[in-house]
Order: structure tokens, then C-alpha cells, then sequence
């Protein structure tokens, strides 16, 4: 589909039209380390880890696609219904051993969106294998983003990303955000949860989904600690589910394994997936807690549903590949010890810009919150299309970052992500801030000229 949409431009064939119609794209040809360069020889620092905070070992990586190449040599597919292969069984082994205590079972998938519809499947499952088939609704943060499938585009409460499906989403209930302006406590939050609880009936509910630290949609941002602990009581309480969506934090973004260890409450149910494959395979996986695998071990032992590529022997050697140079490169435990100096960097280097109201940051996963600078509050008008200069601005400094735009529910304005590689040298780190704080300055002066 890309490509037909490409072919109608033939002006310059280094730039085509994938996706935004009216916008250029560069043609990305090659790639190593935090680098990349297009077809016109001009290269870019990667601060999003190939754009989608997939590719977390940067790129060109020899041992990884020596890994890839060696399994395709000996087999590199069979369908996980009724056969299994040895890597799908040792990386399984091996995300159990890093994962939170208790969580016993994984369930292979091919992607972020998939993992987190299969951990929506595996929460309904469980009630129902336990008597419960009255529990289906899900409640989550109005803020977040799981994917562009039907099931998990109905777990935000964003109105832009769900038009013009609205027909086809399921009729799930979200809570705001507890972000500085609305609710920096947590209390409203909670409140908001006890209010949809009482609505639905807590007895129609089967787990509460979020990500314990948001990435697109609120880039870096985590409740305080009173809310965590308010909805492990209410989980007690009321008998849903907890799932997290990791398909980002997990498997060391964050500084840890995953991004739960940093919470005050272990889930039921983690879906993860960029950072399994670090850009190389389509993978991602479902890790339970025990009990939600004993409910189907004591029940009907069966759930079948899945796809052609889960846990394929290629994409599961990448991942067994991908946890051994995590583990022998000691990446993890550097994205912890260099993670807040890379904020305070970034926070300094953007100092003295109005713009800028807070700088984020949870190992490599940072984030850039902008307000309108005439009263360093409100956010900024959205026609401005702040947070579009900023990704166009950064692309002619030669830096790729992600920004988004203001939101409907009035719950969100224009922020920047900042993830780049974990292998990423000190010397590209400081270049990657030194740019974008460039980046950040030249558009905030333009856009502080029309506000006047």
C-alpha cells in the first residue's frame, strides 16, 4: 500500500508520500549504531530507536542477524498450535525468570497491539473459566495508546484515534489522567475508578489496563504512588484483573526488565513486545501471573486462539539473542545509571525556554511537555501545530524524535518523546540533546513571534 502511494511521486525518488499525503518522506536506506542515513546521503540521529522505540539496540547489529541467520539455516517456522521448537521453550523460560515474581506463563505473539488484545482475551478467559462470565468490561486511563487494532484502540478514551470507528469499539470506560494540571495527587483518579466501578457493576469488570509508564500518548508519565496503591485495594476488593501494557517499558526501556518492578503492585497479566526484538524480529509475548494460568490448568485447559507466527523458532532465537546481549552488555543496568543524567542533560539544554513547561524521564524513555508561555499553563492553540514543527524542525537538524498533538478530551497537549538506543555512545547522546535543544529554540521563537 505504501509503495502505490509512493509511486504517484516521481519528482525525487529519495522522497515519496507514504502516509501524511502531503508530506515528503526520506527514504531510509541504511543504519548503525544511533545512526541512520537516506538515499541522499544525509544522516540522522536516532533518538527514537527507529522511530517506534523498537529498535533498542540500535542498528547493525551483526550478532543478532547472525543469530536470525543461523536459526532461518535450521528452521525457521512451524506453527505453534500443535508443535513447539526449543527456542520458543527457552525464551519463554528466560522472560519468566525476569519478570515480576509470581508471573509463571508466556504466551508468544508477532507485535505490540497483538500482545495487548491477547491479554485482553486471556483476562475474559479467566473469569469465564472461573464461573465469572458476567466480567467484561475493561476500564482504563483516558490517556494512553495500545495499538491500532479494534480491541485495543477501544482502550483509550481518545476520541481522534478511534473516529471513524466508532461503531466497531467496544464500549469500555476510561479514567483521566493524574497529571500536574488535573490531578497530581492520584485522589481524583481513584475517585473517577470508584464512579465507573459503580456504574458498570464491579462484578462486569475484568481488569483494569494501563501502562505503568506511558510512552506515546503522555510520553514518561506515571501516576504518583497514592493511585497504584488505591488500585491494588480496589483489585482486592472488587476481584478484576490487572494487565500492563509493556509493549514499550518492558525488556529495559525503563531501567529495569520491566517497568512494574518500579510500582508498588505486581500485575496479573504484562503484554510486551518492541523491546524483545530490538527491531530485528516481529515479536512479542503475554507473561501471567500463576493463578491466571491455574484458572485454565483446573478449568477447560485449553485457549487456542493465536496467529501464523506465534512463537516462531526465527523470531524467538532474535529474542533469546536480544536478552543475551542485554544481559553480557550490562545495557540494562546502563540505561539505569545513565537514564537521569540523560534527563538533567536534556532538562538543562532546554532551560530558559518558556515553552517548555516539565522534562520527564524514566531511564531511556523520556518526555517534553510544552505549554502556551504567556502564562506557562494553558496549553498551546492546536492550530499553531506546535508538535509538527518540532518532528520537521528536528529532521532538517538531522535528529529523529516524535512529538504529539493536542487531544479532544483536553487531557493532553503537544509533547516530544526522546528513546533512543541503549547502546547509544555518551557522545551521540549529548549531539542527539544539543540538537534537538537547537530544534526546540528555533521553533518556539517562531511560534512565540505569533502569539504576540
Amino acid at each position: 500500500m505504501d509503495r502505490s502511494v509512493a509511486s504517484t511521486d516521481t519528482r525525487d525518488d529519495s522522497r515519496v508520500l507514504p502516509l501524511e499525503l502531503e508530506r515528503r518522506y526520506p527514504v531510509v536506506v541504511r543504519g548503525h549504531g544511533a545512526w541512520v542515513e537516506d538515499s541522499t546521503g544525509k544522516r540522522y540521529l536516532d533518538a527514537m530507536s527507529g522511530g517506534s522505540m523498537a529498535a533498542t539496540l540500535g542498528h547493525g547489529r551483526r550478532d543478532i542477524i547472525g543469530a536470525a541467520a543461523a536459526q532461518a539455516a535450521r528452521l525457521s517456522y512451524v506453527h505453534n498450535e500443535r508443535l513447539t521448537n526449543p527456542q520458543r521453550e527457552q525464551l519463554a523460560a528466560e522472560l519468566v525468570e525476569v519478570a515480576p515474581p509470581g508471573m509463571t506463563r508466556v504466551r508468544f505473539v508477532t507485535g505490540g497491539a497483538e500482545a495487548n488484545e491477547m491479554a485482553i482475551q486471556i483476562a475474559r478467559a479467566y473469569h469465564v473459566e472461573r464461573g465469572e462470565a458476567k466480567r467484561w468490561q475493561v476500564i482504563s486511563p483516558a490517556q494512553a495508546y495500545h495499538g491500532p487494532t479494534m480491541a485495543t484502540l477501544g482502550l483509550t478514551g481518545r476520541p481522534g484515534l478511534q473516529a471513524p470507528f466508532g461503531p466497531y469499539m467496544p464500549a469500555h470506560h476510561h479514567i483521566p489522567p493524574s497529571t500536574w494540571r488535573f490531578d497530581p495527587t492520584g485522589e481524583a483518579a481513584l475517585e473517577a475508578l470508584d464512579r465507573v466501578l459503580d456504574e458498570v457493576g464491579p462484578e462486569n469488570v475484568s481488569a483494569y489496563f494501563c501502562e505503568p509508564i506511558t510512552a506515546a500518548a503522555l510520553p514518561a508519565y506515571s501516576p504518583p504512588e497514592e493511585f497504584w496503591r488505591g488500585l491494588a485495594e480496589r483489585r482486592h476488593r472488587h476481584g478484576f484483573l490487572i494487565c500492563y501494557d509493556e509493549v514499550v517499558t518492558g525488556v529495559g526501556r525503563a531501567g529495569e526488565w520491566f517497568a512494574a518492578e518500579k510500582l508498588p503492585l505486581t500485575p496479573d497479566i504484562i503484554a510486551t513486545a518492541k523491546g524483545l526484538g530490538a527491531g530485528y524480529a516481529a515479536i512479542g509475548a503475554v507473561i501471567c501471573a500463576d493463578h491466571v494460568y491455574q484458572a485454565f490448568a483446573s478449568g477447560s485447559r485449553r485457549f487456542t486462539l493465536g496467529h501464523t507466527w506465534d512463537g516462531a523458532p526465527l523470531s524467538c532465537a532474535v529474542g533469546l539473542k536480544v536478552m543475551d546481549v542485554l544481559r553480557g552488555e550490562r545495557l540494562i543496568e546502563r540505561v539505569r545509571e545513565r537514564g537521569p543524567r540523560l534527563r538533567d542533560e536534556l532538562a538543562s539544554a532546554l532551560t530558559g525556554i518558556p515553552i517548555v513547561r516539565e522534562v520527564r524521564g524514566h531511564g531511556f524513555l523520556l518526555g517534553v511537555e510544552y505549554v502556551d508561555p504567556r502564562d506557562g499553563e494553558s496549553f498551546l492553540p492546536p492550530e499553531l501545530g506546535f508538535a509538527r514543527r518540532v518532528d520537521l524542525t528536528a529532521m532538517d537538524q538531522g535528529v529523529i524524535v516524535y512529538s504529539t498533538m493536542p487531544t479532544r478530551d483536553g487531557f493532553a497537549g503537544d509533547q516530544t518523546l526522546f528513546a533512543p538506543p541503549f547502546t547509544t555512545s555518551d557522545d551521540d547522546l549529548s549531539e542527539m540533546v544539543a540538537r534537538f535543544a537547537s530544534t526546540i529554540r528555533a521553533v518556539a521563537a517562531n511560534v512565540e513571534g505569533e502569539l504576540r
